[in-house]
């Protein structure tokens, strides 16, 4: 009787959709709270929760699987992510054990049509902090339910400068809505960013070439921000781009808006910057440890008093929609029959 374990389900989305494989002998075991492998205690208790499975359903970049953490598991035979990559995840030491990877697609209606003409979740959930921080609404929610009312005015968009830490497709979609919602103007730089491609993706996005425009350098681009968005992919290369020299760089009456991933921003600089109040406010989506330590500073800190910047948190739901969820776990329940039954496995990382 193979044993199954669920991860980091935190919706209880998971257990119906793997409930028909009990029938073909599948023991199922869900598991919602996260472990951190990068405590050595909660490394421990991972390991010892895990080690008599076979298989093993996880959400990406939930519960990282680093090569202790593998090497501990004797009785793995299969791990399934949701999604196309999954950053930890050790893939050599699966490979080297022998232990078949497979990710998901989450193809759906809204993916099989032009990307930059239907926002993902992602892209919707950029905008709603930025709307949100913008216009204070969290923060005018609870003083109203407290008895208050108005504070400050909002920050118009109209003319207001986006500046795009990345421009591949998330970065063009964001851009898109900001030129023909709000008459923003946009401007960008990654690495490798040329103006030829910049105006290639406005392009794309049905707008004339020029609108959005490629800045000489990272600092210039924190300079000139009125809002900063960041949509560059996680790497070696990208950990910790965005420093003390950056956040400094910017306007005090500047936003930062992070939807991508924690670990680009120097998470301690970003406090000290916004402890200080040194720049307007910050909208943050992914942290460095997720979920947040019920002790984290992003937790506990009087965050738009005492001279603190505003800050808007959400944990970690830009790609967190109900059907794309549903799609994945069917994607993951699909591939356990498929191996189940010896057959080839779907989107196969290992």
């Amino acid at each position: 009787m193979p044993r199954l374990a669920i991860l980091d389900d935190y919706q209880g989305l998971a257990a119906a959709k793997f409930e028909h494989l009990k029938a073909r002998g599948v023991e199922i075991t869900s598991y919602p709270e996260t472990l951190d492998p990068r405590d050595p205690a909660q490394k421990a208790a991972l390991i010892e929760r895990l080690k008599s499975f076979e298989i093993i359903c996880t959400m990406r970049e939930r519960t990282p699987f680093p090569a202790d953490v593998v090497s501990g598991l004797p009785n793995l035979k299969l791990l399934l992510t949701t999604g196309k990559r999954n950053a930890s995840l050790d893939l050599d030491a699966f490979s080297q054990r022998g232990i078949v990877v497979a990710g998901t697609t989450g193809q759906g209606r809204a993916e099989a049509l032009t990307p930059l003409a239907v926002p993902d979740s992602t892209i919707q959930h950029t905008w709603a902090l930025i709307l949100g921080l913008a216009r204070h609404i969290a923060r005018d929610d609870a003083a109203v339910k407290a008895g208050g009312w108005q504070g400050s005015l909002a920050i118009g968009l109209p003319g207001k400068t986006l500046a795009l830490l990345g421009l591949g497709r998330l970065g063009t979609a964001t851009a898109r809505i900001a030129v023909l919602a709000f008459n923003m103007k946009v401007i960008a730089w990654s690495t490798n960013l040329t103006q030829d491609r910049a105006d290639e993706a406005a392009k794309e996005a049905g707008l004339p070439a020029g609108s959005f425009e490629v800045v000489s350098s990272k600092t210039e681009l924190f300079q000139r921000a009125d809002i900063l968005s960041v949509h560059y992919v996680l790497s070696p290369r990208s950990r910790g781009m965005v420093g003390r020299a950056e956040l400094d760089a910017m306007k005090p009456t500047a936003l930062l808006v992070n939807t991508s991933r924690g670990p680009i921003i120097d998470e301690a600089a970003l406090l000290e910057t916004l402890q200080a109040g040194r720049i307007q406010g910050a909208a943050l989506d992914v942290f460095d440890t997720e979920p947040l330590p019920k002790d984290s500073p992003w937790r506990t800190t009087a965050w738009g008093h005492d001279g603190c910047s505003e800050v808007l948190l959400s944990p970690h739901m830009g790609y967190g929609e109900e059907e794309i969820m549903s799609r994945w776990y069917d994607e993951e329940a699909e591939n356990v029959e498929r191996w189940l039954d010896g057959q080839e496995l779907r989107t196969r990382l290992v």
